[in-house]
């Protein structure tokens, strides 16, 4: 008896000792991540939405109303206090600029290193985040309205809605915006605020902008029971969102859909089992599934289904939620996954492999997950646009002879810049200015046609504006030029303000003082604006129109841009 005692106990200490190896294996081999942070900082408030990072910096917002960013290591890098309560909501540009607005609807602008741009009063709140465009303009969407803004804050055009929205605006594949309403309408808006419209039979869970020609384009519609359709512009397809017997659907998913995203003519779903499936628009069948976090917690815990967040690049897809992150290769394996306890918001996963996410012991912790770093065409500032408006060319269109027509139709584009109603005219009016500002019309009109072009404010303008700049022989057109791309405040191939230092530099010497304090105000504005990109070249600029070389009124203006600079 002794002896089968002895053996007995023998057998539980074995089993002791090798059941946490199983435990650790099978983590290992479902790529289980460690949970101990690459770095911490304390942050004086607890996070209200998930971390914006781009620019190997994160933003994060918080309770208090103040905005902090830190840089990809750790270290603190600005706070800008808003003086009152904010939305959950902070959005970065490309070039790292943070949007962002108090809930008594102040919309802020601040640069990358976060001193305030701009401000704006909306009618209310935002009611989600705001949406950056390709070429840096903004759809700030509010209760039943949104508002098109340039990068510098020109209001561009407003559409107001009968309801609520139903699905928040997103980026669709045409560079417009995609959402849909309480009452089952779905609108796809176009940059310059036109829109297509379908009314739905029922209420829609999901929305994926599929389509890349604009005048077909296409919308998957995911709903709460599984099933999916598509819609387009051409009359068949418009005809399916209303007549069940000629959808084109495509098969039931497993589950309800929770969050989904597109790359690719592929669809990668989160369902509300934790499970992601990978499905293929071209072949209408789902390639592959696999379990999330989101299902290994359901599985093991019996823990409710968080709201969550997706990734889909290079790399592969990306689960996040409050509970924890998952990775999955493109052809399905699942890299790793990570638990997160105590979260305040959805983290965030960056170009660089490492995930932020904001703990309600008001901390931000950052996990290195991957070393992999997602592979891009960058600018200066950063990812470079996935498509083109169309505004850098003049189109063919009508042009006046008569200078008195010219000068009626500026002052009408004058007009409905300053009402904010440019809207659909943008296109034609952008290269009506053109057309002026490079034609053979008088001084005045050709310096008001440019003014025109810095206030509506596109960044595909900029080459048209520095060609103007670099081959015009008049003073006053190029000192114009250089106006315009300062209105504009962004350059983000960094091509104006390389020209501006040769034009002051020994090797351009330009002497004239009309365009060189032009340069200086230009070279300001774009500084300020961008923050550190740019300001190591403004500086050199400012500091050269700055010496006792230049005239009074050229040093002036320099001296008065760099001291707004600090």
């Amino acid at each position: 008896m002794y002896v089968m005692v002895s053996i007995f106990r023998k057998y539980i200490i074995f089993l002791l000792a090798v059941i946490p190896a199983i435990v650790s294996g099978s983590d290992n081999e479902q790529g289980l991540i460690s949970n101990e942070p690459l770095w911490r900082q304390a942050l004086g408030g607890e996070v209200l939405s998930l971390p914006s990072v781009q620019a190997q910096s994160a933003v994060v917002a918080l309770d208090g109303g103040n905005i902090r960013a830190y840089s990809a290591s750790g270290n603190p890098m600005w706070n800008y206090s808003a003086r009152g309560r904010i939305s959950p909501y902070v959005t970065r540009s490309r070039e790292g600029t943070s949007y962002f607005a108090r809930t008594n609807g102040t919309l802020f602008a601040l640069n990358r290193s976060g001193r305030e741009l701009w401000r704006r009063n909306l009618d209310g709140p935002l009611s989600a985040k705001v949406i950056t465009g390709w070429d840096g303009r903004l759809f700030v969407p509010i209760d039943k309205k949104i508002y098109c803004y340039t990068a510098s804050g020109t209001l561009l055009w407003t559409r107001n809605f009968i309801d609520s929205f139903a699905i928040a605006p997103q980026l669709d594949r045409n560079g417009g915006i995609l959402l849909a309403l309480d009452n089952n309408e779905v609108y796809q808006i176009d940059p310059f605020g036109s829109a297509h419209v379908w009314m739905l039979q029922r209420t829609p869970a999901i929305l994926i902008s599929s389509g890349i020609d604009p005048q077909q384009r296409q919308v998957i519609v995911i709903y709460t029971d599984g099933t999916m359709e598509q819609l387009g512009t051409i009359e068949d397809w418009y005809i399916s969102a209303q007549i069940d017997d000629y959808s084109l659907s495509f098969p039931r998913l497993p589950s309800s859909p929770v969050a989904a995203v597109y790359r690719e003519n592929n669809i990668a779903i989160l369902m509300i089992d934790g499970r992601v499936a990978l499905f293929s628009i071209d072949e209408r069948r789902i390639l592959w599934t696999g379990d999330s976090h989101i299902r290994e917690m359901i599985n093991n815990r019996g823990s409710p289904y968080a709201e969550a967040e997706m990734l889909f690049d290079e790399r592969g897809i990306y689960i996040l939620s409050r509970n924890g992150a998952t990775g999955f290769s493109p052809d399905g394996r699942r890299l790793w996954l990570t638990f997160l306890h105590d979260a305040a918001s959805i983290p965030a996963f960056g170009n660089d492999g490492i995930l932020y996410s904001g703990g309600r012991d008001w901390i931000l912790y950052a996990y290195k997950i991957e070393d992999r770093i997602l592979p891009e065409r960058n600018a200066i500032y950063g990812p470079v646009p996935e498509g083109s408006y169309g505004l850098d060319r003049p189109r063919i269109i009508n042009i006046f002879n008569n200078e008195h027509e010219v000068r009626v139709k500026l002052d009408q584009i004058r007009t409905g810049i300053n009402t904010g109603m440019v809207g659909a005219n943008e296109p034609d009016w952008v290269s009506f200015l053109m057309m002026v500002s490079s034609g053979r019309y008088s001084l005045q009109l050709r310096i008001s046609a440019l003014n025109l072009l810095g206030r509506i404010g596109s960044i595909e303008t900029i080459q048209w504006l520095v060609n103007i700049f670099r081959y015009e022989t008049e003073p006053f057109l190029r000192a114009a030029a250089a106006h315009a791309i300062g209105d504009i405040g962004v350059d983000p191939q960094g091509i104006a303000i390389q020209n501006f230092l040769y034009s002051v530099s020994y090797g351009g010497g330009l002497r004239d003082d009309r365009i060189l304090t032009a340069i200086a105000s230009a070279t300001g504005a774009l500084c300020r604006f961008s923050g550190p990109p740019l300001s190591e070249t403004g500086v050199r600029i400012l500091s050269i129109l700055s010496s006792g070389s230049q005239s009074q009124m050229v040093r002036t203006q320099a001296i008065r841009e760099l001291s707004s600079l600090w």
